[in-house]
């Protein structure tokens, strides 16, 4: 039992070691690359990105393994890790995609800047789709089959469509808009635009009140109703919680039932997703029940189906009902009384 804490021990320290070592060389190589001016744009790394990033944990040196202490004064080129050697399941999915002969991992995703499905926002996922795939042109082609094809587009990150991803919710972000638009193209407010409003506070705090990391329909219900937030909105998407990147055509997306779901239970979990200093998005989670108050919850966002009301179905069905009653009942006693009138006449 000795022995196995010593090799623990051990093994815990050369970890810790390795790590501050490749942090340190971190350090050392964004000394020099975080300045666009001394290695060049196309070598420019943000560092308050960066360091947020997966990546940044590894260290530089475990993808760049051939940087030496010559560097750059040895005139060798660093080498690339392939992106196979720690994603080999990715790797195997998106081979077998139909897309893989049209781009490879770093066209999509910047190594320097990955982040996970909940920390970018739905319209960052559809920038990255439009640098080869144009947003006006796409919605062009979905017109053939897709009623509204640019509001689906700009309600759905194309991956939600176009691969297998699943766990779909509705992630609300604050967006700048006039008040008197209701509809049409929109854009996501940014952090120091945030922080700017928020003044001396936190930027949750324009919605999360009480400072809870929690929002409830009461929040979002003074929110929507501020009269001196009119240029600010909640816009809602829905978005993923799993990615893949089986990129294909699935013709089940094309059953308007796979989205617009009947009942109020489907897609009911829902964020509201903040920017954030760095560049990525810090999601809060919101009241169930967010997406069936249209008016003051979400007032816009509607997804027929998702957004249904049992009660309200209730409610409707005896409105019909009983504006039923009056014509078929007048019918009816017509009917019935009709003998009556035929002998009066006579």
């Amino acid at each position: 039992m000795r022995s196995f804490r010593l090799l623990l021990c051990c093994g815990l320290l050369l970890g810790l070691t390795a790590f501050a070592a490749f942090a340190a060389a971190s350090d050392d190589c964004l000394a020099c690359h975080s300045d666009s001016a001394t290695v060049g744009k196309a070598f420019a790394i943000n560092p308050a990105i960066f360091d947020t990033t997966v990546h940044a944990q590894l260290g530089c040196p475990s993808c760049h393994t051939s940087v030496g202490a010559g560097h750059p004064d040895d005139g060798l080129p660093p080498s690339k890790a392939s992106c196979q050697e720690c994603h080999a399941e990715v790797a195997k999915e998106y081979a077998a995609s139909s897309h893989h002969q049209n781009a490879a991992c770093s066209d999509c995703h910047n190594p320097h800047q990955v982040r996970g499905p909940t920390e970018v926002s739905g319209a960052d996922m559809n920038r990255t789709c439009s640098g080869c795939h144009e947003l006006a042109a796409m919605a062009t082609t979905h017109t053939t089959w897709l009623p509204q094809a640019d509001l689906h587009i700009g309600m759905l990150p194309c991956i939600s469509c176009h691969t297998a991803s699943k766990e779909n919710v509705i992630t609300l972000y604050i967006i700048k808009r006039p008040a008197a638009a209701r509809f049409g193209r929109f854009e996501l407010a940014g952090y120091n635009e945030l922080k700017a409003l928020a003044s001396h506070g936190k930027i949750e705090g324009l919605i999360d009140g009480n400072e809870d990391n929690y929002i409830s329909l009461a929040e979002l219900r003074l929110f929507n109703s501020d009269q001196e937030r009119t240029g600010l909105r909640l816009q809602g998407m829905m978005t993923p919680e799993t990615v893949t990147h089986n990129f294909q055509i699935l013709a089940n997306r094309r059953d308007c039932s796979f989205c617009h779901a009947s009942g109020p239970a489907a897609r009911q979990t829902s964020y509201l997703s903040l920017a954030t200093s760095d560049g990525s998005y810090r999601r809060l989670p919101v009241e169930r029940g967010a997406v069936l108050d249209a008016l003051y919850g979400t007032p816009d966002f509607y997804m027929v189906g998702s957004t249904r009301s049992t009660a309200l179905n209730y409610i409707g069905a005896v409105i019909i009902a009983g504006g039923l009653v009056v014509p078929i009942g007048h019918g009816t006693l017509r009917f019935l009384t009709r003998r009556n009138r035929a002998n009066k006449e006579d």
